[in-house]
């Protein structure tokens, strides 16, 4: 949590006394600086497409906690998501403090996700080994042995 508050607070610009009050600070100078660019440049509609439901809840926790109300339209999938923001926000300020955000929380899901299936299973988790290809590979099978 704390990392997350950093992440806001460096994105908000420099300045921070204690974590708690500089969190608050950097939210109030992203809202104002939303504000300024406003009024220097009109908001338009912006269509954002993301990956999975995790990315989208982040993303739209973002956007209302700046103030910026998310919708999208009926027959938009789940992960698109709309909003009305100046460019220069979205390119200077909110994009990049959601993908670092996003890093930063796929990180955690991916080290939850092993250390809760290596307690489960008691066997380690992560990926495959990767081979070199030696003999012709068998042909793929599903999980009943039927070729697929």
């Amino acid at each position: 949590m704390e990392k997350l508050r950093r992440i806001e607070a460096l994105h908000a610009r420099p300045g921070s006394e204690g974590e708690r009050q500089a969190a608050e600070r950097a939210r109030e100078r992203i809202q104002a600086r939303l504000k300024e660019l406003e009024a220097e440049e009109p908001p338009i509609e912006f269509r954002f497409s993301l990956a999975d439901q995790w990315s989208r809840h982040l993303f739209v926790a973002l956007l209302r906690r700046y103030g910026v109300e998310p919708y999208r339209y009926r027959g938009q999938r789940r992960t698109t998501v709309m909003a009305r923001l100046s460019r220069s926000f979205v390119n200077d300020t909110l994009w990049p403090e959601y993908m670092e955000l996003q890093r930063t929380l796929a990180a955690y899901f991916d080290a939850l996700t092993d250390r809760v299936i290596e307690q489960a299973l008691e066997v380690k988790a992560g990926d495959a080994e990767e081979r070199s290809q030696g003999a012709p590979p068998l042909p793929p099978q599903d999980h009943q042995g039927a070729l697929l």
